[in-house]
């Protein structure tokens, strides 16, 4: 199946990425710790370019699922315009933590908040601008896609 073609995506698998991701971000802003800023970036850029590795995914798989906690919800969908919103968001994280570098505290607060706000957009009220944005970029010919995003289940 190409990254292009339609399959079954589990959407719960990513309302719990979306939800770590807020809910760490969150707390790294309450605790004023830029290194939580970069653990996320870093968690969701791997979670980008190498999909099975991602470690919100693993807790949700191997941890809250079979527990029962949640359960799974494939939809038709394709899962390259969420890896591209995911690596877009990791850029916005990376902008941030080098602006925390630089002591540009604020910049780097609100690129954060930025990430969040997107996120919430997306677990909240279903509507992800990345997945937009890689759709647009699409309809113009540019297709964003990695070669593991072929794989990724």
């Amino acid at each position: 199946m190409s990254s292009s073609s339609v399959g079954r995506v589990d959407h719960t698998a990513l309302k719990v990425n979306q939800a770590f991701i807020i809910g760490l971000l969150v707390l790294a802003w309450l605790l004023n710790q830029p290194w939580l800023v970069a653990f996320v970036g870093l968690v969701m850029l791997v979670g980008t370019v190498w999909p099975q590795a991602g470690l919100f995914k693993h807790i949700y798989s191997n941890i809250l699922k079979p527990a029962g906690l949640l359960k799974p919800d494939p939809r038709p969908d394709t899962l390259a315009p969420h890896l591209f919103a995911q690596g877009l968001g990791a850029i916005v994280l990376a902008v941030a933590v080098l602006a925390f570098g630089v002591g540009a505290v604020i910049t780097g607060w609100l690129l954060t908040a930025l990430v969040i706000v997107l996120a919430a957009i997306n677990l909240f009220a279903g509507f992800c601008v990345g997945c937009f944005i890689y759709f647009q970029l699409a309809r113009r010919g540019i297709n964003l896609n990695l070669p593991l995003w072929r794989e990724a289940k």
